[in-house]
């Protein structure tokens, strides 16, 4: 079959190793299906599985893709939920010692086929695309968790959002401005911040700018280079709430102000399969839709993952069959 698959690993050059080419058909263990992948973005896990980080030597030729949407054989169209768990697990499936992502032991979604438990796929509503569904199971998911369980966010509250541009940064936008908050968003250049703004945002401002007030609350996947602009700028009491370092991750604690002010640093990890059935149900009541900066044929994924490497993102980045 078809398919975008990791080689080898590269921790220096991550696109040597990326391959669009043919891999074996897969097999359907008892209680799994297969899903014939229609769409599938790419994530920023696609980039550290070629650097391999969180996957080892010996998984290697791993297809690629954590998310996506497609037809199941009866021609029922589903969304991907990326989280696999023990079959003996019971509870938060992102608590699971032994839960895994997709194209960390499995085969990911950038292929014509994927082949997951049965309780890995949900039914996806005909008002949402495929495009648009295939965003949800890794970036939109991981901003919503993180909006509203995390943070618990309320309507009438302020959030900053930090480096507006990307896959989870977009979602926590779209979502925030939906759900009644104040959004504030930061951005490297004019056009992420007018893409911010555009999304919902009330304020858009130059990284480490000083912001109009204090906020309740802050979503970083930026790290190092954002993290102190995060800390000053919670009200007392506020909360960061951390899903992602692509500056690094080893910031300065700020440990005094951390104290001092009562502040909560929280971590958070994609979400759970009735957390994703809550977002699809929301998209499907609300009309709304994810930022697609760039949609390409899958036998073009190269381009999408330059793209991605290169930092020339404005919303999620889809690969179509």
């Amino acid at each position: 079959m078809f398919a975008v698959y990791a080689d080898k690993p590269n921790p220096e050059d991550p696109l040597a190793g990326l391959v669009v080419g043919e891999r074996p058909e897969p097999e359907v263990p008892a209680g799994w299906v297969a899903v014939n992948v229609k769409a599938a973005s790419l994530n920023m896990h696609d980039l550290w599985t070629l650097r391999g980080v969180g996957i080892k030597a010996e998984q290697f030729p791993m297809v690629l893709g954590c998310d996506g949407a497609g037809t199941l054989a009866d021609g029922s169209e589903v969304v991907i939920h990326g989280v696999i768990n023990d079959e003996d697990w019971r509870g938060d499936e992102t608590m699971d010692p032994k839960r895994t992502l997709l194209t960390e032991k499995l085969q990911g979604s950038f292929a014509e086929t994927i082949v997951l438990p049965k309780r890995n796929v949900l039914a996806k509503p005909a008002g949402l695309s495929f495009t648009d569904a295939a965003c949800l199971g890794t970036a939109w998911l991981t901003a919503y968790r993180m909006l509203f369980t995390k943070a618990a966010a309320r309507p009438g509250q302020t959030i900053l959002v930090q480096g507006a541009s990307g896959g989870v940064a977009t979602a926590l936008v779209q979502l925030g401005k939906a759900a009644g908050l104040r959004v504030w968003a930061t951005g490297r250049s004019a056009d992420k911040r007018s893409l911010a703004e555009r999304l919902g945002a009330h304020g858009v401002f130059e990284p480490g700018a000083r912001l109009p007030g204090k906020v309740d609350a802050v979503f970083e996947t930026v790290g190092e280079a954002s993290w102190s602009h995060s800390m000053r700028a919670l009200k007392p009491g506020g909360v960061i709430v951390c899903s992602g370092a692509t500056t690094g991750g080893n910031p300065p604690a700020e440990l005094q102000r951390l104290f001092f002010f009562q502040l909560h640093v929280v971590g958070s990890m994609m979400g759970t399969r009735d957390e994703l059935a809550d977002l699809v149900t929301f998209l499907d009541l609300t009309g709304l839709r994810p930022q697609v900066g760039l949609e390409l044929p899958m036998e073009k994924a190269e381009e999408g993952f330059r793209a991605m490497l290169g930092g020339e993102t404005a919303g999620k980045i889809v690969f179509t069959r």
